[in-house]
């Protein structure tokens, strides 16, 4: 099977269900417009990037992917959570989020912040009502935690504030360790929650942090060309929008090419770091293609 069938066969696997599973979830929520509020955000589709690979590292490493649905949901609720709250007037300003109307403009911006709050805190019920062992549910909350909160996504989103139309552009260092905060943290995270629950060495634990860290960073430096080289409709997003809010971005900084060749170096150092794992890899072999 060619990788992009192999990856899309797993996908079509998990994905389904987890997302039935979700919006099952959010709809426990006592207020109806809260329930829908959270549910339309969920349901808005998107990569579902952070719970595949939840699944695609435990089921590398041996475990059995059947028992992950609470912990994927989980972080999934967190990185929902997070657009939608990104997308609010007081952050981002955005109307528009995988093509459809940013939850904000759909219901409104008190509903919003509430949806937002109630899936970041149902993230936390959802791991603690995960099917592991109590060791491993505290380990998987201190994870998300960490990959969520002021230690991560969190801190990278203020730096993101501090810095946009700043008249001194970020070093790209600095721009660095902005968006291993901002969107590595969260990934790290889920590659940690998959690590954590198949109970990997301490070897194998390196070289998928390396790896994380990586994917991580390639996936910000392609996110960063798209929006600055495709249309409205093919990101479901306002292109350009980073250009015309004065954000630091690896465009901004490298250049349309100097930001392919840091793409291409980050991803070179995912494969690398893959390749040290005690097994083979090639389910997220598969996912650090879709970067290409």
């Amino acid at each position: 099977m060619n990788q992009s069938k192999r990856i899309k066969a797993f996908a079509d696997e998990h994905i389904p269900a987890l997302t039935e599973f979700m919006l099952a979830y959010a709809r426990q929520a006592h207020q109806p417009r809260l329930a829908d509020a959270m549910s339309y955000s969920l349901a808005a589709g998107g990569k579902r990037l952070r719970p595949l690979l939840v699944y695609a590292v435990a089921a590398t490493m041996g475990a059995d992917t059947t028992q992950l649905d609470h912990v994927a949901a989980a972080i999934e609720y967190v990185h929902t959570y997070s657009l939608i709250h990104d997308d609010l007037p007081a952050m981002d300003d955005a109307d528009l989020r995988r093509g459809h109307a940013s939850n904000h403009v759909q219901f409104d911006e008190a509903t919003a912040i509430l949806a937002g709050d109630a899936l970041l805190t149902d993230a936390f019920a959802l791991v603690s009502g995960a099917p592991q062992a109590a060791t491993v549910r505290v380990a998987l909350t201190s994870q998300l935690a960490v990959g969520a909160g002021s230690r991560g996504m969190v801190a990278g989103q203020m730096m993101d504030i501090a810095a946009t139309g700043s008249s001194t552009p970020l070093t790209r260092g600095q721009l660095v360790r902005m968006h291993a905060h901002k969107t590595g943290a969260l990934l790290l995270a889920a590659v940690r929650m998959g690590a954590t629950v198949a109970t990997v060495s301490d070897a194998d634990d390196e070289a998928l942090d390396d790896f994380a860290t990586a994917f991580g960073l390639a996936f910000q430096i392609r996110d960063d060309i798209n929006d600055a080289t495709k249309s409205s409709t093919e990101l479901g997003k306002t292109a350009g929008h980073d250009e015309t809010a004065g954000k630091n971005t690896y465009v901004s900084l490298l250049g349309i090419d100097g930001a392919t060749k840091a793409l291409a170096k980050q991803m070179r150092s995912a494969h690398l770091a893959l390749e040290r794992l005690s097994v083979p890899a090639p389910l997220l072999e598969d996912i650090v293609a879709m970067l290409g």
